[in-house]
Formats: structure tokens, C-alpha cells, sequence
């Protein structure tokens, strides 16, 4: 399956537009950066970053980054994406959008996951900081977050089509029978895949694309061991977060959750496929 089609063209002639339109102040040369499954990114200038939705199942995603990412910041201490200003509707574009900073650095899918150990420590101090309960208003997600069991049609659905499904398919079964989270909902990233992180000078240098922010379950985010890590890396990684070890198992069945997803819908994406293959392989680690 490949990348969804946008609902809307966006163009640099556009985003333009809007930004002269609503914010002539930070005008500036527009280039290209990424355009994934639910927002088109484009670099403005040299320090800053433009955000649009392409489908409307982004948009309230999008206005959920608008208004909590600013609280989350305070419990971090790594770079987020904290919006600089909010966009509105205008030039035909009917959606809600973002201006945000620009971080400089190379996002951790461009590294070799031997090249990412130095990254397990202030990763797992991120997430220490960002698990903390969250308030009744928190954004929901339905596929995040919530227990395993809510994932295990969407997993067999997608393993028939994955290499060495059986063995898959044998851990999922027991990954999935393990008890359901007890504690309060924690803060989640909710995505936390090696093209969502920024590496720079061999550090985390910042926490990018929270479209998928909601609360549950930490180990949802504690899929990034499998995820980001091989296994020397993710034993770094395991001994400095705050996990139990059914939490920690049950960590694993979430990195079965999003490597499957990754394996089979990024027919058209090598990144992303790369990121489902490694996943996969380092979950049937022993």
C-alpha cells in the first residue's frame, strides 16, 4: 500500500500566499522538505518551518500540536517543534496550518542504527520527562495509546503479507495476552520512529511530528527501542527509562504494532519500509 493522495494541492506558490497574507513578517525563500502521509513541510528561510495538512483526517492533529505542544515543551529538555505561529484558512487552502522553528541536523533514518547508540540515554530521558499523567482533556487517539488487544485485527490483517510471518504471528500471541496497562494516562509522542527524531553533533537535538500526541500507555512510545535501536543499543536505553517489565514487554508488542504498519504501507516510501524491516527484525531478537 502506498502513501495516501492529498485531498488538496499545495505548492510553494501557495504557501507563499498564505504566509504573506496572514504573516508578511516572516516572509522568506520557501524549498521543499517533506510530503508524508498526512502534512506537506516546507522550509521558510533559514529558521523557521511551514506545516500544512494534505488530508483532513491531519487537520485535528495538527490543531492538537497548536495547543499542547507548548505545554509539553516545559517537560523536556530536548528541541520540539513549538509552533511560532498559527495560519488560517485563506488563498483556497480550507485548513488550519502551522509556522514553526527549523532545526538543523539529519534525521536518525539517515543513520545507520549503529550510529545511533550515543542517542538510547537522552532518549529515554525525553521520554522520562514527557510520561507524566496526563489531564482529562488530552487528545485521544484511537491506535495509540490503548491496549494491544485494540491492535490485533489490524496486526493479522497485515502479517499474510510480511516476510517470516509465522514467527511474527507466534510473538504477537503472546505479546498481546499480556495485561493491559493499570496506570494513569501518561503524555505519549505516540510516533516515535527514527524519522521523527533529529540527531546533531552525535545528540538528540529534537523531538519532531507530534500528529499522533494522545495519552495511554507508555509503551507505545517504549517501541522506539526496537524501533531506533539494535540490541546493544536498546539495553542503554532499557536500563535508563521508567519501566516495569510487563510495561517493557508490552513495549515490544507495540514495535510489532508499527512494524508491521511500516512494512505494509510503504510500498512507495524505501525510508519507511527500511525503518518496518529493521522493527521486525529486531523484535524476533531474542
Amino acid at each position: 500500500m502506498n502513501t495516501p493522495e492529498a485531498e488538496v494541492d499545495i505548492d510553494a506558490d501557495l504557501v507563499g500566499r498564505l504566509v504573506r497574507a496572514q504573516h508578511p513578517d516572516l516572509d522568506g525563500p520557501l524549498t521543499l522538505v517533506a510530503s508524508g502521509w498526512d502534512n506537506v513541510i516546507y522550509r521558510l528561510g533559514s529558521e523557521l518551518s511551514v506545516r500544512l495538512p494534505r488530508r483532513k483526517v491531519a487537520v485535528d492533529l495538527l490543531v492538537n500540536e497548536q495547543r499542547w505542544l507548548p505545554v509539553l515543551a516545559g517537560y523536556v529538555e530536548v528541541a520540539l517543534p513549538v509552533p511560532v505561529r498559527a495560519g488560517m484558512p485563506g488563498e483556497g487552502y480550507p485548513w488550519p496550518w502551522t509556522i514553526a522553528p527549523w532545526f538543523d541536523g539529519r534525521t536518525v533514518a539517515a543513520m545507520a542504527p549503529a550510529e545511533r547508540a550515543g542517542l538510547a540515554a537522552p532518549l529515554a530521558a525525553f521520554m522520562n520527562g514527557l510520561h507524566r499523567p496526563a489531564p482529562p482533556e488530552a487528545p485521544r487517539n484511537p491506535v495509540r495509546g490503548v491496549p494491544l488487544a485494540a491492535r490485533d485485527a489490524a496486526v493479522r490483517g497485515r502479517l499474510p503479507s510480511i516476510p517470516r510471518s509465522e514467527e511474527l504471528l507466534a510473538l504477537w500471541e503472546k505479546l498481546v495476552a499480556l495485561p493491559p496497562w493499570q496506570g494513569p494516562a501518561l503524555w505519549l509522542h505516540g510516533d516515535p520512529h527514527p524519522a521523527n527524531l533529529l540527531a546533531r553533533g552525535g545528540g538528540l537535538a529534537a523531538v519532531l511530528d507530534f500528529g499522533d500526541l494522545t495519552s495511554g500507555d507508555p509503551a507505545t512510545d517504549l517501541a522506539a527501542a526496537w524501533l531506533v535501536f539494535g540490541a546493544e543499543a536498546r539495553e542503554v536505553f532499557r536500563a535508563q527509562v521508567d519501566a516495569d517489565e510487563v510495561t517493557w514487554e508490552r513495549a515490544r508488542g507495540w514495535a510489532l504494532v508499527m512494524g508491521t504498519a511500516l512494512a505494509a504501507h510503504s510500498a512507495d516510501n524505501p525510508a519507511m519500509a527500511a525503518i518496518g524491516e529493521h522493527t521486525l527484525a529486531q523484535v524476533l531478537l531474542p
